[in-house]
């Protein structure tokens, strides 16, 4: 029997920290927690203020550890995704046995060898967040596009080219000290590039070409796939909190409740919202008793005018990547921002691309109805957590077995405990997808629910899961955000989502 190991993923967003923990065993992966929390000291996905970053990231652990019976000594980050740039690196050996094969374990060599040889011009500033590799020479005179191809040739040297990508050293060093001020270590610090890749696209898609965008709060980044190889990457400093930020100027509202307006109601082109957009939504002001009414079609044209400005960025992006004419399998969205209603309709318009949502495919992994492991949003530490598994040593956590007389003890790191006390499928308390008013689950880029309280958590047993009408579901709306957004819509109500291109 297989020994139990747990990974522990923490995807540190500009808006939110999203942790998710999997037990492995064997090949098999279960995640068995996922939730968002939001974050702080966090700009453009980079650390710029560790101490404010522990801060949620060490409650959410908690709450993690409290909700599995787990103690997590490690986890597993991303590296930045902004100011990144990429290089190409070369690097040749001579083989020491040519009538021998090449070894995947040589390949591995020449990829240290291209990156520590690779000149930084300040390493005080500037290091590799990583290498991929993009072609291979035997002899000079066998070319191979990858390294499937090269893996078992025969020759006297093996030369390799290598797409070096380089980041700021400060927000690398930033992330340890964080992670030091919440008390675990980093288990892998990982190029999220390729994380998010495996975890949403499939071998074709990489295959034929294809662009993976993912939007997040602060970074929008573009990763271009073809011949099963990174070949570009690049990202820009804006994402969804513009569009929170145009909602929040051009009404006057805080950005608490912009956020949370744009989570409920934001959607991309207005003309393709029908009767919908004649609807308006009133926002009360408890503390005056005033209130002030915004339409649903002037929501969407705010949201519509930033997400174009998005869009041209990133297609810009595509036309200098040199392969915008290669992308057979078009345009893979991915991140939270990429939830907004029609936003795949609006960027299909503006390229003439294919677009499909990118979840994590469930192929790679089981959940057993843990709460939104399956939205874009999750992509990140679902990615994070293939990666890691390769590394069959690594178990991030410290079980936690009961003793006879009630009390707790760490069970020894290097022990398996058999009776471990998570169960499998286990996800601690189980929230009911939030909807918004143009249909089912909202993937939502920043989460921002309070803490629930004892008298909330018995009050939520008593509550249906499902509600089963109309009202009910506009109540948990109004709850959720704060009772600040009540819907001023009138008795034609109960036709919303009939009339919902």
């Amino acid at each position: 029997m297989q020994a139990e190991r747990y990974i522990a993923a923490a995807d540190l967003g500009s808006s939110k920290i999203a942790l998710s923990v999997a037990k492995i065993v064997g090949d098999d992966i279960q995640v068995i927690y996922y939730k968002e929390t939001p974050s702080d000291g966090i700009r453009y996905s980079c650390v710029l203020n560790p101490k404010r970053a522990a801060v949620p990231l060490r409650a959410a652990i908690q709450e993690a550890e409290e909700e599995l019976n787990i103690k997590i000594l490690q986890v597993v980050v991303g590296l930045p995704r902004y100011d990144v740039r990429q290089e190409i690196a070369s690097a040749r050996m001579e083989r020491s046995d040519p009538d021998t094969c090449i070894t995947k374990e040589e390949v591995n060599t020449l990829k240290s060898i291209a990156i520590d040889s690779y000149p930084i011009a300040d390493e005080a500033k500037e290091e590799i967040y990583g290498a991929v590799a993009q072609s291979f020479s035997a002899d000079e005179e066998l070319v191979c596009a990858s390294e499937h191809d090269v893996v078992g040739v025969t020759a006297d040297a093996l030369e390799g080219n290598f797409k070096v990508f380089v980041g700021a050293h400060k927000p690398v060093s930033n992330i340890d000290i964080m992670l030091n001020d919440t008390g675990v270590a980093p288990a892998r610090k990982l190029f999220l590039p390729n994380a998010v890749a495996r975890a949403v696209l499939t071998d074709g898609e990489k295959e034929n070409g294809v662009a993976l965008v993912e939007i997040g709060a602060g970074v929008t980044s573009l990763t271009i796939y073809r011949g099963k190889i990174l070949r570009h990457y690049s990202a820009i400093p804006f994402g969804g909190r513009v569009v929170t930020t145009d909602i929040k100027y051009e009404c006057g509202f805080n950005e608490q409740l912009a956020e949370n307006i744009k989570l409920a109601f934001g959607a991309c082109l207005p003309d393709k919202l029908q009767s919908l957009s004649e609807k308006v939504i009133q926002i009360n002001d408890d503390e005056n008793g005033s209130y002030e009414q915004l339409p649903v079609k002037y929501l969407s044209e705010i949201i519509t005018c930033r997400t174009r400005e998005i869009v041209e960025a990133v297609l810009f992006q595509i036309q200098d990547s040199g392969y915008a004419d290669k992308l057979r399998n078009g345009i893979v969205l991915t991140g939270g921002g990429a939830n907004l209603v029609n936003i795949a309709t609006l960027i299909k318009e503006m390229s003439g691309y294919t677009v499909r949502m990118g979840y994590p495919r469930s192929q790679n992994f089981t959940s057993a109805g843990c709460a939104g492991v399956g939205e874009t949003s999750a992509a990140a530490t679902i990615g994070m957590i293939l990666e890691a598994k390769k590394d069959f040593r690594l178990n991030c956590i410290e079980d936690v077995v009961p003793e006879k007389d009630g009390t707790e003890t760490a069970a020894p790191e290097t022990e398996t405990q058999p009776d471990a006390p998570v169960q499998e499928g286990a996800a601690g308390e189980q929230e009911t997808p939030q909807t918004n008013l143009f249909g089912p689950a909202y993937d939502q880029e920043v989460l921002v629910p309070r803490k629930k309280n004892k008298k909330d958590k018995e009050k939520s047993q008593k509550e249906p899961k499902e509600p089963g009408k109309f009202v009910t579901w506009f109540r948990q709306q109004t709850s959720r955000v704060g009772a600040a957004v009540e819907g001023a819509f009138d008795s034609t109500v109960g036709t919303l989502f009939d009339n919902m291109e």
